[in-house]
């Protein structure tokens, strides 16, 4: 016996039966280890089993209340087995990104420090580029208190991934905690971040450029650090007392360094996804209200030059003007993240005041719909959303004149902004504060000036239902919205479906898709996806109940007549395709349907796709026990097409029998 369960045994913490039964189960899992293709999941099972015996000898020292005595090889020769078998997956499965996460996590666990460093180093001599093991690395030398290697190995994961996000924010993420931690540092010590200014002395000891953070954008922004001997000294030159010490340590309170290692990340990875990342960072790190206020200002002056008219950035930053951070936390230490509020009375007026014009000023200098589309979105935020907080008439009618006054000064067509303006001004004529005829002259006008546009057309036959236009215009102005609408847009599907309503009569409701699908037969695309609705419209439509009145035979041999009628109804009126059948013949399954419909669907699919309408047709048959059918179904269709496509049935045909018989 192995001398670690001799002692287990000793100390009465297993038995000799407990001992033979884990020799026998580590039998079983060595055999499994050296065959000759290992696996992974074998290592994994192996060292889990160790995992759970390590923790089921805790659980029993404890029960037994085992009195303490000096360190035997049963204390930790359990979690020297796991490390052991880490070990050995890992010369195998060297690649496995995963299994090394998982070991650094155990010796992590553990409280194997020393191991855990010697673990990463390995891993990311492997796998340079792979940035969630720097972090883990850092992490770890963060929790032991090791600032300074923490930061050299963030700075080497840069280098070889500067494009990550995740790095720079971690990264950026660390820099604050210094900071931090320095002003818990030098409150113990009773030194002050206030003193008198000495500009040049401060730039001396600590730079942007040089000690604290060694920035090199001549190699793709990358990022070398500095020695940890100078580090250090500056701390202690830091620490002491006088105009130099006091400067610095004022101009590190006030986020020199994140600024600094900002400035990096933006400069090597100008993206809005970077600057997203940061601006949550900053906005919820637990920092004085002062760094706080000082970054975020500094990364609103990297959004307006990087990214001056990108969507995502100007929302950030006319976001800005309308919040606040909360500053009920007094100190950064607390354990509660800084909140973002919603600015409240004469303070929310100016700040939107201030982005609206700050958005007015922008559309000026660009044409860009997207950077459109921005103002829009804000127009309606703050005028139409009740539920974010309950804007005052005079300032809804303000956002609402700038609006207008905006479009009508640039003579804008802009979808984003002509659908905007007319959904305020529909909701202002419906609380009376604009006259409804003034809401559908708008309507009118801003079609004709941007006909081909789906969103506006939709504006304004949604203006003429909510403010009860008679049904007889509306549908003359829905007939004009289809006749004019762009065959390309994107919303194009949307304008011709917008008058069939779920509240319709299933008989009216079909009727409406049927002279559509008339009214569409000119455009291919177009006429496949209203038959597509015009099926599913059918389908809900059969769900009358037939056998509330007739006998259950009656009334099954009643809805298959009915459903071969349609069928051969759709395919005398309309130009069906391949997936037109498909979609009836999913419906028909999905409800258990008869296998005469079915096998009607098949014979009408078969003519657009031969291959997937035996494909489906075989499987409903072998799933109702019908599989001699079946085979020959698919022996048959196979004379009708070519080589090729006679293995690729076959090898479908394969499959579809496996997932059944798996399912079965």
């Amino acid at each position: 016996m192995l001398d670690e369960l001799k002692d287990l045994v000793d100390k009465k913490v297993f038995t000799v039966t407990e001992t033979k039964q884990i020799m026998k189960q580590r039998s079983t899992y060595e055999a499994t280890l050296v065959r000759r293709v290992a696996k992974k999941a074998d290592f994994v099972r192996y060292a889990s089993y160790e995992m759970d015996l390590e923790h089921l000898r805790r659980k029993r020292v404890d029960r037994l209340k085992i009195p303490k005595t000096p360190v035997t090889v049963s204390d930790f020769a359990l979690v020297r087995r796991q490390f052991h078998i880490f070990e050995r997956a890992l010369k195998r499965f060297k690649s496995d990104v995963g299994l090394w996460i998982e070991y650094i996590q155990i010796a992590q666990k553990e409280g194997a420090r020393s191991l855990v460093g010697r673990i990463t180093a390995r891993a990311l001599q492997l796998h340079p580029n792979v940035p969630s093991l720097y972090i883990l690395a850092a992490s770890h030398e963060l929790a032991h208190l090791s600032p300074s290697t923490a930061r050299t190995i963030l700075q080497r994961g840069i280098r070889f991934n500067s494009d990550n996000v995740e790095m720079w924010t971690e990264y950026v993420k660390m820099e604050l905690g210094f900071i931090e931690s320095l002003r818990r540092r030098w409150d113990v010590l009773g030194i002050s971040g206030e003193g008198r200014s000495n500009l040049q002395k401060g730039k001396d000891v600590v730079s942007e450029k040089d000690q604290f953070l060694d920035v090199d954008m001549a190699d793709g922004g990358t990022i070398s650090a500095g020695t940890v001997e100078t580090r250090d000294a500056e701390l202690e030159r830091l620490d002491q007392v006088g105009d130099e010490g006091t400067t610095a340590r004022k101009q590190i309170l006030d986020g020199v360094i994140v600024k600094a290692v900002m400035d990096s990340a933006v400069q090597a990875l100008p993206q809005i996804t970077l600057l997203e990342s940061l601006n949550r960072l900053i906005t919820t790190y637990p920092s004085t209200p002062t760094l706080r206020e000082s970054l975020i200002a500094h990364l609103d002056g990297l959004l307006r030059s990087t990214l001056p008219q990108h969507p995502r950035a100007i929302k950030l930053l006319y976001t800005r003007l309308l919040t606040c951070a909360s500053n009920s936390v007094p100190q950064a230490s607390s354990s509660s993240n800084s909140n973002v509020e919603t600015l409240q009375g004469r303070a929310l007026i100016e700040g939107i005041r201030r982005a609206n014009e700050m958005l007015i000023s922008t559309l000026s200098d660009t044409q860009e719909e997207s950077v459109r589309e921005v103002y829009a979105q804000f127009a309606l935020e703050w005028c139409q959303q009740d539920y974010v907080i309950n804007l005052d008439e005079n300032l809804k009618l303000y956002v609402l004149s700038s609006l207008q006054a905006l479009i009508h000064r640039q003579k804008s067509n802009s979808p984003s902004l002509l659908c905007a303006h007319l959904k305020l001004v529909t909701e202002a004529a419906r609380r009376g504060t604009v006259e409804p005829a003034k809401a559908l002259d708008t309507a009118r006008r801003y079609t004709s000036r941007a006909s081909e546009s789906a969103a506006v057309w939709i504006s304004r036959l949604t203006t003429m239902k909510t403010l009860n236009e008679n049904l007889n215009a509306v549908g003359k102005v829905w007939r004009q919205a289809r006749r004019s609408v762009s065959p390309n847009d994107e919303k194009l599907l949307y304008v011709w479906t917008w008058g069939v309503s779920e509240d319709m009569d299933h008989d009216e409701q079909l009727k409406v898709y049927e002279d559509l699908l008339n009214e569409s037969v000119g455009d291919s695309s177009l006429h496949e996806h209203l038959l597509l609705e015009y099926v599913t419209a059918l389908h809900k439509s059969r769900s009358k109940p037939i056998s509330e009145i007739k006998s259950d035979q009656v009334a099954n041999e009643s809805a298959k007549a009915l459903k071969l009628q349609e069928l051969h109804h759709m395919q005398s009126r309309f130009i069906n395709t391949g997936i037109v059948w498909q979609k009836m013949f999913q419906l028909e399954a999905e409800e258990n349907g008869d296998a005469t419909v079915l096998n009607e669907i098949y014979e009408l699919w078969r003519k657009a796709n031969v291959m997937e309408a035996t494909m489906a047709w075989a499987g409903w048959l072998l799933r109702n026990g019908k599989g001699i059918e079946a085979s020959a179904l698919v022996v048959r269709s196979k004379g009708s097409v070519g080589r090729k496509e006679q293995e690729v049935m076959e090898t479908q045909w394969v499959r579809v029998m496996g997932q059944i018989g798996c399912a079965r």
